[in-house]
């Protein structure tokens, strides 16, 4: 039975609690259940309603101690219990962050849903690295993509189609990849000097970069790993990086070098 309840879909943004959206503030400051993510911020966090429900429910890698099914559940119960529910999502929640999963679920159980779109990863490292997206004469394009299938399921992305070098290629989640990632793009005819950029925990205090080149990021990134969430850029873009905005104790590999 379904009660008068209804769920927020809300992104929290890459980290900074100054990047949310005042769409995104007000619907967390009316909830009386939160249910977030593991890697929305304690900042973040504090805005909602002292007397609000404070559901966990975030995944680690190879560790969802709540798995997806149940979060469905979680969200439905609550709404028939008649509550605003926030569902607090890092980034955006409909770029891989199964926000439109749920909000199918709920959809069938005839629970209402609305929805406060995130800046995503990709927006917030550019605006953190000045490394733009797309910029003339160097990117014509971007896309997303998720370097993580489901259950450690093998990799099956379109390398041919992917391997475009007028193309900005973000990869979400796929760190523990990059090597497999990196090969397959360079045998689908990427070079190996085109530059990447690595972010973890972009826009947050504790921020970290590296740059490096197509063929060196899978080594790199297995000599010194970086901690989750990481976000990884390849194009010619990343040239526009100013080097002296690295923490000097990474080390800089920059296309050309």
């Amino acid at each position: 039975m379904t009660g008068t309840g209804k769920v927020y879909l809300i992104g929290a943004g890459p980290g900074a609690v100054d990047l949310m959206t005042l769409r995104a503030v007000k619907m967390l400051k009316s909830a009386d259940a939160v249910v977030y993510d593991r890697l929305v911020s304690p900042e973040i966090l504090a805005l909602a309603p002292a007397k609000a429900r404070m559901v966990p429910v975030g995944k680690a890698p190879k560790s969802h101690t709540v798995p997806q099914e149940r979060i469905n559940e979680i969200l439905h119960e609550l709404a028939c219990e008649g509550l605003t529910v926030a569902r607090l999502k890092g980034g955006d929640p409909l770029i891989f962050g199964r926000g439109s999963e749920e909000a199918a679920y709920l959809a069938e159980r005839g629970v209402a849903v609305d929805y406060a779109p995130g800046i995503t990863a990709a927006q917030g490292m550019a605006a953190a690295t000045g490394v733009p997206l797309t910029h003339r004469g160097l990117a014509t394009g971007v896309r997303y993509v998720t370097g993580h299938r489901a259950r450690d399921a093998r990799l099956d992305l379109d390398w041919q189609s992917l391997a475009c070098e007028d193309t900005t290629l973000v990869i979400y989640m796929g760190a523990a990849n990059i090597a497999e990632i990196a090969l397959n793009l360079m045998r689908a005819g990427l070079p190996g000097s085109l530059p990447v950029l690595a972010v973890a925990h972009v826009t947050t205090p504790r921020e970290t970069r590296h740059i490096s080149r197509l063929d060196q990021i899978g080594t790199d990134m297995a000599a010194r790993p970086m901690p989750a969430p990481v976000l990884i850029v390849l194009g010619h873009v990343v040239s526009l990086y100013h080097s002296a905005a690295l923490p000097l104790d990474l080390p800089q590999v920059m296309a050309g070098e």
